[in-house]
């Protein structure tokens, strides 16, 4: 029984390998453009986020103080 739950599973793992590869051979490397452009958008949701915690961390520490 064990030989045939690894077969089952050797055959999962080639077909998930081959699905792999066939994206990658999909895949293309973007343009210098888009990759800045991808890059300025990420960055600027980091940044936003930031803020609003850095926000949020001031006003529970500052606020209560002045209670």
């Amino acid at each position: 029984m064990e030989l045939k739950f690894e077969d089952g599973l050797k055959k999962i793992k080639e077909k998930k390998i081959k699905e792999y590869i066939r994206i990658l051979k999909l895949a293309k490397r973007p343009e210098r453009v888009d990759f800045f452009r991808v890059s300025k958008i990420a960055g600027a949701a980091m940044a936003l986020i930031g803020i609003i915690g850095f926000s949020i961390y001031l006003l529970l520490t500052v606020l209560p103080k002045g209670f």
